[in-house]
């Protein structure tokens, strides 16, 4: 299949986003409106040899500021003088086609910078914006390479790489916090810790983050949820037995007790407990700062997902069972990363409305990029598990098991069903933008699209912890 193309901070959300944030632009640009003089025409597009030049357009309406389109009406045909601007009616045709071969991402040339979006919804991506190549005083050393083999066939988009300056800032303040705030680790998980480098994690899946701290709201979150999981489920202690209790407990830090004065000092006390109640504590606190009050408590709703997912999984570990694939399937739907998109609007400095957010169509979207970006988890992490004592349950085991399968065979149907779902979401993220073309839709859209796109390359660049099967 063609490759899907770079994701230069608006990511893989497909061009029905696009064109509406066009033509709302356009006509909040225009002083009246009038029949048949609120329709764009756009200009020339100015190719790169990325394919990710803006497309200007502008409306024949003297003394009317031109509009800039998003980077993604690349390859949209121009439209007449007096012309409606639409999305495209067949959402299906913005995904390539099934048979196409997808490829490593290109190594950007030296001394170019992808330039960032343009749009409803962009004012804060300045970082990341450079409308030509600088003119180095010497010829700049060669672009280094993305470390990390992306897997064969998987369908993604590559990213710029993060900035290096808020990269260093939100590792140097998540080693702090976790060090001396929370004392979440010993001395002898340190190396650990570094290796998650969740620093470069967060810098590319919240690339329009105003402020460090915005960033870091999202980056205690993460750490704060691995401890959840390492210390609770998995490699550091955890355990499937009692795992309910410890779970409703830490979840009192995220979603406070209301209970008598006689016993609201002990459940306080409790919540010092242990490092992963430390944490969600700290970082809750952090984050309920600076969010609204309908996104601390649409995060809490997410994290209650995950908690139930965590039990599904510990249920099925205690009685050794082996789910059928849609059994799985559905498991992962709730223990997986949607906590972390879903709070891509606080961490960019705006909100979602609450009743936009609830819609259906907008959950379905959250529901396909949390079990798209948790399949990319499931196929990173294959190897990291083999190696973990007794059955790890991923989406490639439980389907040579179930399918009757070579491990092989099972690893590269879950390659594809991962592409599904990852098709799948783009085609619904793409039909509610033309469907609801409000800003802050758009901008949401846009953000969860960049963190699925981040989440990729985080999973292929993090060497320290994933290797890939020899399966090609």
């Amino acid at each position: 299949m063609p490759e899907p193309g770079p994701s230069p901070l608006q990511s893989s959300l497909p061009t029905a986003a696009a064109h509406f944030g066009l033509h709302v632009l356009g006509r909040a640009a225009a002083p009246t409106e009038t029949a048949g003089a609120a329709a764009l025409t756009a200009a020339a597009v100015a190719a790169t040899g990325d394919g990710t030049a803006p497309v200007t357009a502008s409306t024949p309406t003297s003394g009317t500021a031109p509009v800039t389109a998003p980077a993604a009406l690349i390859g949209a045909a121009p439209v007449a003088a007096g012309a409606a601007v639409v999305a495209p009616a067949a959402v299906a045709a913005l995904a390539p086609p099934a048979d196409a071969a997808v490829t490593a991402p290109p190594v950007p040339g030296a001394g170019f910078v992808l330039p960032g979006p343009t749009g409803l919804g962009t004012a804060a991506l300045s970082l990341a914006r450079r409308a030509t190549a600088p003119e180095p005083p010497e010829p700049p050393e060669p672009a280094a390479p993305v470390v990390g083999r992306p897997i064969p066939g998987l369908y993604f988009h590559p990213v710029p790489e993060p900035d290096p300056v808020r990269v260093d800032e939100v590792s140097r303040r998540i080693k702090a916090w976790a060090l001396d705030e929370v004392q979440l680790y010993p001395e002898d998980w340190e190396g650990e810790f570094d290796g998650f480098s969740v620093g470069r994690y967060m810098v590319a899946c919240h690339p329009d983050a105003p402020t460090v701290e915005h960033l870091m709201v999202a980056t205690r979150l993460m750490v704060a949820e691995n401890a959840v999981d390492d210390c609770y489920c998995e490699d550091h202690g955890g355990s499937p037995i009692g795992l309910g209790g410890r779970l409703l407990l830490a979840h009192t830090a995220l979603d406070p007790l209301h209970t008598t004065t006689e016993y609201q000092p002990l459940w306080a006390e409790s919540l010092h407990a242990d490092a992963p109640r430390r944490a969600y504590r700290s970082a809750m606190e952090y984050f309920v700062a600076q969010s609204t009050p309908s996104q601390a408590d649409r995060f809490r709703h997410d994290m209650a997902r995950l908690h139930m997912g965590y039990l599904a999984e510990a249920a099925w570990a205690e009685t050794d069972h082996m789910p059928e694939v849609w059994e799985y399937l559905a498991m992962r739907q709730f223990n997986n990363f949607r906590p972390c998109p879903t709070i891509t609007d606080t961490v960019g400095g705006y909100e979602l409305p609450a009743d936009l957010h609830a819609q259906p169509a907008m959950q379905r979207v959250l529901a396909l990029a949390g079990n798209a970006t948790t399949l990319v988890n499931d196929l990173y992490s294959y190897m990291k598990e083999l190696d973990s004592p007794g059955t790890h349950l991923n989406l490639p085991v439980v389907i040579a098991h179930r399918e009757g399968v070579s491990d092989r065979e099972g690893y590269l149907k879950a390659v594809e069903v991962h592409n599904d779902l990852m098709r799948d979401f783009e085609a619904e993220a793409a039909a509610l933008a033309e469907a609801c073309p409000v800003p802050t839709v758009q901008r949401f859209l846009r953000g969860v699209a960049v963190w699925v796109d981040g989440n990729h390359y985080w999973h292929q660049t993090n060497t320290y912890r994933y290797s890939l099967p020899d399966f090609w």
